[in-house]
């Protein structure tokens, strides 16, 4: 399965702030729509990177309150790591493990397309699974 049938089934929708906004408005973005991870855009209307709930953590052990008046770009992650609507499920499971992210930008001919989580892979494989199991179950059942 490539990841542009995920996004058909849960949507191409991406939560996205720009990269001047505060911690703090970006805090209540993340709760409000309950969400673990947003992308940041840049002027141009770019990709400038990715600010996760523990991008907010660790400025927070680090500054403490005051990390909440920093900008987006000061927190972010900017080696952002993205993929494309035809790879495969398991190319992206694969990238994210390794590379130790939950979130993985879409892009199509540079443009954000979407955004995936981890557990939006491992609920498809989980899928995948049971449907192969009932298959088999079924036919074996036919014999």
């Amino acid at each position: 399965m490539t990841i542009d049938q995920i996004l058909k089934d849960k949507g191409a929708g991406v939560t996205t702030v720009t990269d001047t906004q505060t911690l703090h408005s970006v805090a209540k973005v993340l709760d409000e729509a309950r969400i673990g991870a947003v992308v940041a855009i840049g002027a141009d209307g770019k990709v400038t990177g990715v600010l996760s709930e523990r991008d907010i953590v660790r400025q927070l052990a680090r500054h403490g309150a005051g990390a909440m008046t920093m900008t987006v770009a000061a927190a972010m992650t900017r080696d952002v790591i993205t993929a494309t609507p035809q790879e495969t499920v398991n190319a992206c499971l694969e990238r994210m493990t390794d590379r130790r992210i939950r979130h993985l930008p879409i892009l199509r001919d540079g443009a954000l397309a979407g955004l995936i989580s981890i557990g939006d892979l491992v609920k498809w494989k989980i899928a995948a699974t049971e449907a192969e199991a009932e298959a088999m179950k079924s036919y074996i059942a036919t014999g």
